[in-house]
């Protein structure tokens, strides 16, 4: 009885062990793969964060920090010419990150200026989106 006993304990240890050392919890993996899908084919936000070389190519050492805005508005409008760096998130917050994707308010400024768009989007895709996003911080 007493060797049944110190078996189920041992399996039970070795059942707790296996499951601490197992990879990390799948949906962080997950909304990883959500907001650099967000950012990248759905919102395509490195054609206007991510400069270019004389062949209009994408500067892959420079993803994502910032560009000079490659066209200008026909009509007067307010215009910002320059998209700012958004790799790392380095002018909000994780959390102002998300208050501004789902609704479209910066800390201090009332709203965008064109042409960046104003998103409204569902809070779980504006946190993958921000968790992406902080991923490239250096």
């Amino acid at each position: 009885m007493r060797h049944r006993t110190t078996l189920a304990v041992a399996g039970a240890v070795f059942t707790l062990a296996a499951a601490a050392s197992a990879e990390p919890p799948k949906p962080a993996a997950d909304r990883l793969a959500r907001g650099r899908y967000l950012v990248e084919r759905a919102g395509m936000c490195q054609d206007c964060h991510t400069p270019r070389n004389e062949k209009g190519e994408f500067l892959k050492e420079q993803w994502l920090l910032g560009a000079g805005i490659p066209f200008k508005p026909m009509a007067p409008m307010p215009w910002m010419p320059v998209a700012p760096p958004i790799a790392g998130l380095p002018t909000l917050t994780q959390e102002q990150a998300v208050h501004f994707l789902v609704t479209g308010e910066r800390p201090g400024k009332p709203h965008v200026t064109p042409p960046m768009p104003e998103y409204r989007f569902a809070r779980s895709d504006a946190e993958a989106i921000a968790t992406y996003l902080k991923s490239l911080g250096k």
